[in-house]
């Protein structure tokens, strides 16, 4: 018995029911304490939140914004509205696409902020540690803040989608020229795959962060914080790889041409241009400022000195970060200039494809003319419309391959797939007649007009006969220009009349083989309408409607378009484009955002002892701010100057793919893109001089230590 037990008992041997007593009140002491420490561990939870809200309160933003965007997406898919509404596959299919691409942004964007967030957490983690907090109870500890961040950050998001879907969706339904007199539902299934996505994202956060701490020594957790990435190996041969790479990238956009490749190099050429990013930033930045210290005459000037070898250490440790910084800027420069350009120049674009209301083609063999023409006069009067543009006249098109000049077979040896077209033959009369000026032809002589660039030879060899080329016209009313066309460029060939006609047709058939001329003019001889109707968008709607289901029923038809709902189609698609392009350029931003200012955070917190042993052998506060802010300054430019490189560079192929779609409009897309350039400047300078502010406040010590 020892001393303290003598002393309760009053110096008298202790009975066997007083020890039982005892000792059950020592479990009940340790029941007790373990239950005040199981009640301890969510408080904990909380006030590490609270604590930390330097790093935390971006961290809540960025997942209520997340939340926000995949629940707005998901609300407008699950609206039973989109599938009702007349044409809207294009905006249902893009919103689709465009919600699980936004899936694969946030997975790894959320991820890479969550690990930000242990990192500056490992030195408080490691003196709970050292306090006696066991593993167990910190995996509590972070079961606890996940449990708390999901659901703030899952109930704002929602809130904030419910009170908003409604006005983004009527946003979306103008911008696709869809009705909007329409009333906007919640679907349960919008709130549960919104809370299973984030779900995942916030589990597999926490099974990162369990595994951080639970293979960490304390020791090791109390110096996390301040542990960065290696220097790169082999640092020549890595820069120079970058440069190699980044001009491969650059080589295959600038160079593409609009053929079966396209797709391919253009993803290569991302690749290899993300690749190049990253080494000439992890590598090419620390050769380069090796090299300034190298020069002594440079170095060693004070303010020289500083800045260079400040920024030598942020090169090493974080220039991973600068690449993100840098490829999420390109992402939301080329993203706006798209779809600004796009939207914009999509009078252009529905102009070129669908120069008139409708399109109708007949076999002229076949064809009935009065008919016709007695059925359009019965529609004028039904509706009491007119015809504003009536072009009528025949066609033959022939296949052929073209090289320079000459018009031969197509497919040869000599030529390119990509270098075969139909040549569609035309008579002087009609073209004539067609845009109000007499074209008159001599024997041997035509007249060629290109839908792309011009001809620009005064000659043309038609299968081996070489005729006088009279004439280029600018313009054709029925086949819109454009100097940029170098993908789907269609040839007129003007004749004098019938007989010419006939004379090229037998010409091109003895080249190909085909024996039967009379067959062959009565089945490739066609009747063209293409015809504007004047009045309301709803009168014309039904009047084009109206002749086209009548047409489909005539001897001959070939084939009918109606071109209002082409390009109400396109509408919506572009809109839909548009639409998706707003969102993804703000996620993206608000990406570039979070990740430069948990830059700033993290390497704040790291030069703060620096900047302190500077202050006590001398430096001022104002040399200190000159320091900071020229290291800043050429740090974050730094990926500014590569996103508008890359930009640049980027858009040349996306000019070409443009072409694929009809968006010839270069001088459009380069306005855009130098006004997208300039705004993008000016809100990466605004959030550089936020930043910036951030962490001299933490240099300086006027911000506490998460």
């Amino acid at each position: 018995m020892d001393s303290r037990t003598e002393l309760r008992t009053g110096n008298r041997p202790e009975s066997g029911r007083e020890a039982e007593k005892r000792k059950m009140g020592n479990g009940r002491n340790k029941e007790t304490k373990k239950g005040k420490l199981w009640r301890i561990l969510p408080q904990l939870a909380w006030k590490g939140v609270l604590n930390n809200g330097t790093v935390y309160y971006p961290y809540f933003g960025a997942g209520i914004f997340s939340v926000f965007t995949y629940f707005v997406f998901s609300s407008i898919l699950h609206n039973d509205i989109i599938s009702i509404l007349p044409r809207s596959a294009y905006a249902w299919i893009m919103l689709e696409i465009g919600r699980v691409l936004l899936g694969i942004i946030l997975l790894p964007f959320l991820f890479y902020a969550n690990s930000f967030l242990i990192k500056r957490r490992k030195k408080e983690i490691g003196l709970y540690h050292i306090l006696g907090l066991e593993k167990r109870h910190i995996g509590i500890l972070f079961f606890a803040e996940a449990v708390l961040t999901y659901g703030i950050v899952l109930s704002a998001g929602i809130l904030s989608g419910t009170v908003l879907s409604k006005f983004l969706f009527l946003l979306l339904l103008r911008m696709t020229g869809l009705p909007v007199d329409v009333t906007f539902v919640f679907h349960p299934g919008a709130f549960a795959e919104t809370a299973v996505f984030f779900l995942w994202v916030y589990a597999l956060n926490l099974v990162y962060n369990l595994l951080q701490v639970g293979k960490a020594r304390p020791v090791e957790l109390l110096s996390g914080g301040k542990k960065g990435e290696r220097e790169p190996r082999f640092l020549w041969v890595s820069a120079a790889f970058g440069m190699a790479a980044l001009v491969c990238g650059y080589r295959l956009s600038i160079n593409s041409r609009v053929d079966s490749k396209i797709f391919s190099n253009f993803f290569l050429a991302v690749f290899w241009v993300i690749v190049g990013t990253y080494l000439l930033f992890t590598s090419g930045s620390v050769v380069f400022l090796k090299a300034l210290k190298k020069r002594k005459g440079f170095y060693y000037r004070p303010s020289n000195f500083i800045t260079v070898s400040g920024m030598l250490k942020r090169m090493k440790k974080n220039a991973a970060s600068l690449s993100n910084i840098c490829i999420f800027s390109t992402m939301v420069m080329i993203t706006l200039t798209c779809t600004s350009s796009l939207y914009l120049g999509l009078d252009g674009v529905l102009y070129f494809n669908y120069p008139m209301d409708m399109k109708a083609c007949f076999k002229e063999k076949d064809y009935d003319g009065e008919k016709v023409r007695g059925k359009l006069e019965e529609l004028e009067r039904k509706y009491g419309l007119q015809l504003e543009t009536d072009m009528d006249y025949l066609r033959i098109e022939l296949p052929c391959g073209k090289e320079g000049n000459a018009f031969g077979l197509t497919f040869s040896d000599r030529m390119r797939q990509a270098d075969n077209f139909r040549v569609t033959v035309l008579l002087a009369e009609d073209y004539g007649r067609m845009e109000n000026r007499p074209l008159v032809l001599g024997e041997g002589e035509v007249a060629l007009y290109c839908t792309g660039k011009d001809f620009g030879y005064g000659s043309v060899v038609f299968m081996g006969k070489e005729l006088t080329v009279k004439e280029q016209p600018a313009e054709m009313r029925i086949a819109p220009k454009a100097g940029e066309n170098g993908f789907g460029e269609a040839y007129y060939l003007i004749v004098k009349d019938k007989e010419a006609r006939d004379g090229f047709v037998r010409i091109w058939m003895e080249a190909n083989g085909v024996e039967d001329v009379e067959g062959f003019l009565a089945d490739r001889e066609e009747r063209i309408l293409q015809l504007d109707v004047e009045g309301t968008e709803a009168e014309k709607q039904a009047f084009v409607k109206e002749f086209g289901n009548w047409c489909q029923k005539q001897p001959g038809m070939v084939g009918f378009a109606n071109n209002l709902e082409n390009r109400s189609e396109s509408r919506e698609m572009m809109g839909g484009l548009l639409f998706i392009g707003i969102l993804f350029s703000l996620i993206f931003f608000m990406c570039l955002v979070l990740v430069m200012y948990y830059k700033q955070i993290s390497e704040g917190y790291e030069d703060k002892e620096g900047f302190a042993v500077m202050q006590k052998v001398g430096m001022g506060s104002g040399e200190i701010r000159g320091t900071v802010h020229r290291q800043i300054l050429l740090v974050f430019y730094l990926p500014l100057v590569f996103g508008v490189l890359h930009t640049v560079a980027g858009l040349c192929m996306v000019e070409k793919l443009f072409g694929a779609i009809y968006f010839y409009d270069s001088r459009l897309l380069w306005q855009c893109a130098g006004g997208m350039v300039l705004s993008f400047a000016a809100a990466y300078g605004l959030s550089y001089l936020l930043t910036a502010k951030t962490y001299y406040g933490i240099v300086s010590g006027e911000h506490g230590v998460g």
